[in-house]
């Protein structure tokens, strides 16, 4: 775990200007249209944060840690280790999968979503949200979260996809498309597509207690948008065979995750249950059976950070990252790290994606970097 001292008042008064400046500052128009790319390195890298918990700065303590931290720990670490995160690893796409601010502790929820996601915006990087459990239990409903995060700098998140706006279910939902390389014959070609959507809260049937989960609605808009990027991945010019590989990303694990414990998940540890709805949604059949979704990440259980793999698709969990969090005192906070590396073509030249790479950083003095493991290969070794 970090060093809490860093935190000190000249830092918060820092995060204060900044802030202030954000909410001054012109939204960029383009950041909806942002066309996102592979480098010229061949690579795509996603930066998952799970479960901020941001409330209302350096007054909100924080949660579980050692005796010898408490005095000097706030929000203002989870900022200090999302900076670290960020400038160590560099990321060309951040990817928040809810809780990032504790409703219930909130004075005000649009201070905080700022406040929170201010060190992607400072680093100028793209980055897209979506919603957990606790968000709305503030001062804001979904709606009007989604609504404000979708206008902050550098945001790709959508209140909805446009043309399921009139059907879908939850606020949030969204899919992105990642290109292939610049100057590379598929740089006008989704060869990676990212799948956004919101799990919900609470359960709001009848009889049916717990936690919320993906509805047919949004898994339809799914299965038709896959369809609709897999037949334009397969037309001229350039068509490609099968689908190109997609990742999703949203916050309440699937009852699927049930499966694994720290004995046969491929890596990482089970130290709580998974806190999955009552009931089976069936997303996980869904996607299965369109087979282009190669790994799903979530949050909400943060004391879970095990990849597994179930019938081809692998379940990964993100690890707590915020320390107004519940956590485990000696355990450190941690973000999972994607990569996903194209195939070289000769000198210079990328085509589709390779493969499909995972690890984990933890906040300790070295940015400690555990549990790096192969998620897919276009071709079986």
């Amino acid at each position: 775990m970090a060093d809490n001292k860093r935190t000190s008042k000249f830092d918060f008064f820092v995060l204060s200007m900044f802030l202030v400046s954000l909410c001054l500052a012109p939204v960029p128009t383009s950041a909806q249209d942002r066309k996102l790319s592979f480098g010229v390195n061949g690579q795509f890298k996603i930066l998952q944060v799970a479960d901020m918990h941001y409330a209302n700065g350096a007054t909100t303590r924080c949660q579980n840690v050692l005796p010898s931290q408490l005095a000097h720990c706030s929000d203002l670490n989870t900022t200090a280790f999302m900076s670290r995160v960020i400038a160590a690893e560099k990321p060309d796409l951040i990817v928040f999968t809810g809780d990032n601010i504790f409703g219930s502790d909130v004075k005000d929820a649009v201070k905080s979503l700022n406040a929170a996601f201010a060190p992607a915006i400072s680093a100028k990087i793209p980055w897209v949200a979506v919603l957990g459990n606790h968000d709305q239990q503030s001062t804001l409903s979904r709606q009007e979260l989604m609504k404000h995060i979708v206008k902050l700098p550098n945001s790709l998140s959508k209140v909805n996809p446009p043309e399921a706006a009139h059907y879908i279910d939850g606020f949030g939902n969204n899919n992105l498309r990642i290109h292939g390389a610049a100057e590379s014959s598929l740089h006008n070609k989704s060869v990676l597509n990212l799948y956004f959507l919101d799990s919900g809260d609470y359960s709001s049937v009848h009889n049916i207690k717990g936690y919320d989960w993906i509805k047919t609605s949004q898994q339809f808009w799914f299965d038709q948008t896959s369809k609709r990027l897999q037949k334009e991945y397969n037309e001229e010019p350039n068509p490609q065979q099968g689908a190109a590989p997609g990742l999703a990303y949203f916050h309440i694990p699937l009852r699927e995750f049930w499966f694994f414990d720290s004995k046969n998940a491929a890596k990482g540890v089970r130290q709580e249950e998974t806190g999955s709805a009552t009931i089976n949604s069936g997303f996980f059949t869904t996607l299965v059976a369109r087979g282009d979704v190669k790994s799903v990440f979530v949050g909400h259980d943060h004391l879970n950070d095990f990849c597994g793999e179930l019938k081809g698709l692998n379940l990964c969990y993100g690890g707590g990252f915020g320390y107004h969090a519940y956590g485990k005192a000696g355990w450190e906070r941690r973000a999972r790290v994607v990569v996903a590396d194209l195939n070289k073509k000769g000198a210079g030249s990328w085509g589709d994606v390779k493969s499909i790479r995972t690890w984990k950083r933890l906040d300790d003095q070295h940015l400690s970097v555990i549990d790096d493991q192969v998620l897919w290969n276009s071709s079986p070794n």
